[in-house]
């Protein structure tokens, strides 16, 4: 974990109430796709968690879905303005389990972490292919950039408007992949789990006080003890989740 100072390079929309955002600043504490960063808000007691969605030596890409009073305020910041961020929080995929051809699955706010875990799978010579999740059409993003990535993408929309009409689960092969990655809502995660075929990793989405595990506030049971999804999380094994 580290704490630096980050400069607002862009604030842009990408779909209603979702914004991408990218920082300048030190990146350095980021190891591994699927971790996240903490940021302080002027006039906010707690910090918001947001999941990171690429990085480089000096720049961080955040994608943000404005649910509250906190994330309202990072939606109307400018490029020049400094945040203060916690980054290297969480532990992030394990990408050496992932087989030759890895499935990832997001749905909605879970789709970000998936786009850096695709770029770093890549980069080992895996084939990635992607399911992504929405309610409807507008509220679809990152589509196009996984496609430039050479990443195979299916996307499914709830109400039909656009792609594979349903949920994830949906779209999910019966056969033909040999891990799977996932990030999204916990009631998406219980239906993944339900329908996948091999093991694979859950990244789970929830509140949390203090971000680092000193706090206890986002402790969840496994089989295999307690967890804290800010510390020994928010990516656990498959095999380990207790729903």
């Amino acid at each position: 974990m580290k704490r630096g100072l980050f400069t607002i390079q862009t604030n842009q929309e990408l779909a209603p109430a979702t914004h991408r955002m990218v920082l300048a600043g030190d990146t350095g504490a980021i190891t591994a796709p699927g971790q996240f960063v903490n940021i302080a808000l002027a006039g906010k007691f707690l910090r918001r968690p947001i999941s990171v969605c690429d990085w480089d030596e000096t720049t961080l890409t955040l994608i943000y879905k404005v649910v509250g009073q906190g994330t309202a305020q990072m939606a109307q910041m400018a490029p020049g303005e400094t945040l203060d961020l916690l980054t290297g929080l969480g532990n992030g995929y394990d990408l050496t389990k992932s087989g030759a051809r890895p499935l990832l699955i997001g749905g909605g706010a879970g789709v970000p972490p998936l786009y850096a875990l695709a770029k770093a799978l890549l980069v080992q010579g895996k084939q990635p292919q992607a399911i992504l999740g929405f309610n409807t059409r507008t509220e679809k993003f990152l589509e196009e950039d996984f496609q430039a990535l050479g990443v195979p993408v299916t996307v499914t929309t709830a109400d039909g408007s656009y792609g594979v009409p349903g949920f994830v689960t949906d779209a999910m092969p019966k056969e033909g992949y040999t891990y799977l990655y996932t990030c999204g809502p916990e009631p998406m995660l219980r239906a993944v789990d339900g329908a996948a075929v091999t093991s694979g990793q859950f990244s789970f989405e929830e509140r949390m006080g203090c971000g680092f595990g000193a706090c206890m506030g986002c402790t969840c049971e496994t089989k295999y003890g307690h967890k804290r999804i800010c510390r020994e999380g928010p990516v656990l094994e498959r095999e380990e989740i207790l729903w």
